[in-house]
């Protein structure tokens, strides 16, 4: 049973990206290579990892917290050349990202854009870093965070932050410039950081949802999808069509951390035998 989303006029699909598009953090996956070129230390793993736990349990919910989340990963940026970090995820994007993007969000993507909607990703981790994922998924809009850049650096400050109530700003900028009326829009997301962005449109659902979310989706009566089969693009192209959306209906997304994964190997590395 496929989900049948009929054709519409002027509207647009939002999609998170971590956990919801792909089956791991976008930031985290390039954590490595940035590690080996010299752009973060053991020390900035550790701090990005705790980063990151402290607002996936927190549920994206403080502001407070999202800001100094916001503040560090801007500090640790600042001074890098753009064009290298380019570099890094243009060459590292086939390894680190294509095999882990959900067949069944690939699905949804592609069944949007045939009933003529718009597909947007909206992602708290950086343009650079999204932008190249979202052409990987044929997807040319993107709401993401972007540093400010002075002579081909990155300054050490924030033009926007796309996190929590930000990305619904971003979302509403967008609605105004091309004329969508949210109420026709959907949205897909894992985090209860974006029940801002589900709330805004018309149709949202749950995407592999955290508990708070899991339990906001039950209030609100929306569907809750559940997310399981990464398989790279050249299985997608070859095996279509890819394992159905509605299969994994249940019921009627800061990324820009470096790395729980990274953290666990370095902790394990360093654990006497």
């Amino acid at each position: 049973m496929r989900l049948h989303l009929p054709p519409v006029g002027l509207s647009a699909a939002f999609f998170d990206l971590d956990k919801t598009v792909i089956a791991k953090s976008s930031a985290l996956a390039f954590g490595r290579p940035f590690y080996r070129d010299g752009l973060i230390s053991r020390r900035d793993m550790v701090q990005s990892a705790y980063a990151q736990l402290m607002f996936r349990l927190g549920g994206g919910s403080d502001e407070q917290a999202m800001a100094r989340t916001r503040d560090y990963l801007a500090a640790l940026c600042k001074g890098w050349r753009v064009e290298q970090v380019q570099q890094i995820v243009a060459e590292t994007l086939d390894e680190l990202i294509n095999p882990y993007v959900y067949a069944e969000a690939a699905t949804l993507i592609a069944e949007h854009q045939a009933a003529g909607r718009d597909v947007v990703l909206v992602s708290a981790s950086g343009d650079e870093m999204v932008r190249p994922i979202g052409a990987l998924l044929g997807i040319t809009d993107i709401i993401a965070t972007r540093m400010s850049i002075v002579d081909g650096r990155y300054s050490g400050e924030v033009e926007f932050y796309a996190a929590g109530p930000s990305k619904v700003v971003g979302v509403r900028e967008l609605a105004d410039e091309r004329g969508y009326d949210l109420a026709d829009c959907y949205a897909y997301s894992d985090s209860s950081s974006d029940l801002p962005l589900l709330e805004a449109v018309g149709h949202p659902s749950a995407v592999n949802p955290d508990r708070a979310l899991r339990r906001a989706a039950a209030e609100n009566e929306w569907p809750v999808l559940e997310f399981r089969h990464p398989i790279p693009l050249s299985r997608r192209l070859r095996d279509r069509p890819a394992v159905p959306v509605a299969a994994a209906a249940l019921g009627v997304s800061v990324g820009a951390a470096i790395g729980l994964a990274l953290y666990a190997r370095h902790r394990r590395t360093r654990t006497p035998a």
